[in-house]
């Protein structure tokens, strides 16, 4: 009597299968729309009907209009500097903030961690008001000061450092202190580097959130010249509204950025949130 092959598929329970069958639908539901953006930005303008995911005649020179046009330029150039100028903001002072709530004990300290996380549960819209009216009084409407100040230090990314740096050994900490080392450089040069995973997964989100920021920026902001990515595409799709294929071209270019950092920093992503889970 032969035994029976052992088959990777005879090891499959039916619970497997639904799970995987409806993660496959819903992967591709999720993803059929990006990959119609991609086709649309290559098709002609006779073609843009034409519902094939292939074109018949794929062409690049929308992608060449587009790049050639200075104000898509100028777009990308102000998303870019306010995604960065952000991201370095939120790993300097949210890992400073939640170095110091995690390894000092100081009264108050639980409430001012209360504090911070109670703002997490305010919804964006009820601070746009407040924010508008600070930018006003303070000269910063219509301004990159005024895109950028309201995500300098998030609550999110206090609460993510602070995790991390319980996780520090505290003996570390206290034979820096011996050696003569002052807080600052300990925090600097001891601490950061053993929270590396925490401050890769920090900024991939912090970048990502603010390159794709469209309504703070598009209060805050009235010249053309200050637009921001998202802002710029709306303002270029009123002004293309019969030529779709530029505006997906936009918009394909506007994706690529975010895609290349998440296919390639993925790990960290995925790294940083489990580990967080896991100190929490």
């Amino acid at each position: 009597m032969s035994a029976t092959p052992n088959l990777p598929f005879a090891r499959l329970s039916p619970g497997k299968i639904v799970t995987w069958t409806v993660l496959f639908i819903g992967g591709v539901i999720m993803v059929t729309p990006l990959l119609f953006m991609f086709s649309t930005s290559l098709k002609t303008a006779g073609q843009i009907y034409d519902l094939r995911l292939i074109p018949s005649e794929p062409t690049l020179n929308n992608y060449v209009k587009v790049l050639s046009d200075g104000r898509f330029m100028q777009w990308f150039g102000n998303s870019m500097l306010v995604a960065t100028v952000v991201t370095l903001s939120n790993l300097f002072f949210d890992s400073l903030v939640g170095y110091t709530l995690a390894k000092f004990d100081f009264r108050g300290r639980k409430f001012v961690f209360i504090a911070i996380l109670s703002t997490l549960m305010i919804p964006t819209e009820m601070l746009v008001i407040p924010w508008y009216l600070m930018s006003a009084n303070l000269g910063w409407l219509d301004s990159y000061w005024g895109i950028m100040f309201p995500g300098m230090m998030t609550a999110f990314g206090t609460f993510l450092m602070k995790q991390f740096f319980e996780g520090v050994p505290n003996d570390f900490l206290e034979a820096a202190r011996i050696d003569g080392m002052n807080e600052f450089t300990i925090w600097w040069k001891i601490a950061m580097p053993l929270v590396t995973p925490a401050l890769s997964a920090l900024a991939i989100f912090t970048f990502l959130g603010n390159w794709t920021a469209f309504f703070w920026p598009l209060i805050v902001t009235t010249s053309p010249e200050l637009y921001t990515l998202p802002i710029g595409l709306t303002s270029f799709a009123v002004e293309q509204s019969i030529q779709w294929e530029m505006i997906m071209t936009g918009a394909a270019l506007a994706t690529i950025p975010t895609l290349l950092i998440f296919l390639l920093l993925q790990r960290y992503i995925v790294r940083g949130v489990m580990l967080a889970g896991l100190k929490g």
